[in-house]
């Protein structure tokens, strides 16, 4: 059993050494991978519920098809974990992007061929988020391999910068390439994407092969399993920040969900408004600010007493949009608001791989992603959906003010309970 930390909120991050990562070329490989297959996957993300439509017609369809990017979460996230701590990280990211590669080419063979089926589309879409799960919780332990823990926030920020920027410009081109090679022959181009994410990890040289010893000392795999939540849930900073992460993640649920909604009915804009448009890219350009300014941040405040800060920020910036009637004041707050919201993602995610050793990666952080990702997200677009309905879209945006609130104080409960008991001890 991997013993505890004793590290907590007090405890300081070592300062990273002074080589910038493009200097580090496994990062460089990595970053560009993750680059390319982003761009590939923004235009699936656009393609697939337009082809499900196509091929049934059928609204609940598309329903199921966007929520199969979550489910495996819930269902996977603790076996993705262990499985990515008893293996080879690298080796496994590689084999699931060509497993993934296959998957979506499927869907533009089958359409060649005439047999493609709405049932096929729903799972593909189960199995590629599957795959991209799993190769999710590789990348947990296989980042601070390649970077160290001290450029840990300065490589997350890169990545999650740089995806946000291929999101965009995915989703803006999504419709053209739809037009150009129809939904299903769009596929094929995230398909190539995970081909050559897969050759561009190919270049990384670090291995995190195990030895013969550690592989016949090693527990079982439910013992591995229960050893990662143990791990979790014995550590109390990381179980605060897991919190924290999963009413993060509610909100965003909520703010995306309900935007469409919010601008109809409060801002006045209507679907065929370009200025919609212009509201998802704030949150978007929002959260690319914040990657420049996280690893900027973090020169200067440790990651839980920047939280103090972001959180309650966070929470006023929600409450402008919430009551905002002004298109132009609320897309300026969802800027902001973006920014906030993924200084705490971000944040929460590199502290939770910086504390945690490193044969725990895969487990404990595919935790945390399971209860975000698999929970926070679909929950929070679930509450926010059904408040509209009942009192308002008003009252329904509010749920991600509140969501963002409730961890402020949840972050300064815990706080102000360890001076006190600093001050018992004294």
């Amino acid at each position: 059993m991997t013993s505890l930390p004793d590290k907590d909120i007090d405890d300081p991050t070592p300062e990273a050494p002074d080589i910038p990562l493009r200097l580090v070329p496994d990062f460089r490989w990595f970053w560009l991978s993750r680059v390319v297959s982003g761009l590939g996957s923004a235009v699936t993300t656009v393609a697939l519920p337009v082809l499900a439509f196509q091929e049934t017609g059928s609204p609940l369809m598309v329903s199921l098809v966007a929520a199969a990017a979550t489910l495996p979460y819930v269902v996977f996230g603790l076996i993705a974990g262990t499985v990515a701590d008893r293996t080879d990280r690298r080796r496994l990211m590689i084999l699931t992007d060509w497993l993934n590669a296959g998957c979506i080419a499927s869907v533009p063979a089958a359409s060649a061929l005439g047999i493609l089926t709405g049932g096929q589309v729903l799972l593909v879409a189960l199995v590629s988020a599957a795959l991209g799960l799993f190769f999710d919780a590789g990348v947990y332990g296989f980042v601070p391999d390649i970077v160290g823990k001290d450029k840990l926030t300065e490589a997350n920020s890169a990545v999650y910068g740089a995806q946000t920027v291929v999101r965009i410009a995915g989703n803006a081109v999504a419709g053209a390439l739809i037009v150009l090679f129809r939904p299903a022959g769009t596929l094929a181009l995230d398909a190539l994407s995970f081909a050559a994410s897969a050759l561009l990890l190919k270049a990384v040289t670090h291995t995190t092969a195990r030895s013969d010893k550690q592989v016949a000392t090693r527990p079982g795999f439910k013992e591995s399993v229960r050893e990662g939540l143990g791990f979790l849930h014995h550590h109390p900073t990381l179980r605060l920040m897991t919190v924290v992460g999963t009413l993060q993640s509610f909100s965003g649920g909520a703010i995306i969900g309900q935007l469409v909604v919010f601008a109809d009915r409060v801002l006045g804009i209507h679907g065929s408004d370009g200025r919609i448009g212009l509201l998802y890219m704030a949150w978007s350009a929002g959260g690319i600010g914040g990657s420049f300014l996280l690893p900027r941040l973090r020169r200067h405040f440790e990651a839980f007493p920047l939280l103090l800060g972001v959180l309650p920020l966070g929470s006023l910036l929600g409450l402008v949009v919430v009551l905002s009637s002004d298109w132009r004041v609320t897309m300026a707050a969802l800027t902001l608001w973006g920014s906030a919201y993924l200084v705490v993602l971000v944040n929460t995610m590199t502290y939770s791989q910086e504390v945690t050793p490193a044969e725990l990666q895969g487990r404990v952080n595919t935790t945390r992603r399971m209860l975000s990702s698999g929970l926070g997200v679909p929950l929070g677009a679930l509450v926010a959906g059904t408040l509209t309905v009942r009192a308002g879209v008003q009252a329904g945006m509010s749920t991600a003010v509140g969501s963002i609130a409730l961890a402020a104080l949840l972050v300064w409960s815990f706080q102000v309970r360890g001076r006190l008991r600093q001050r018992a001890g004294a």
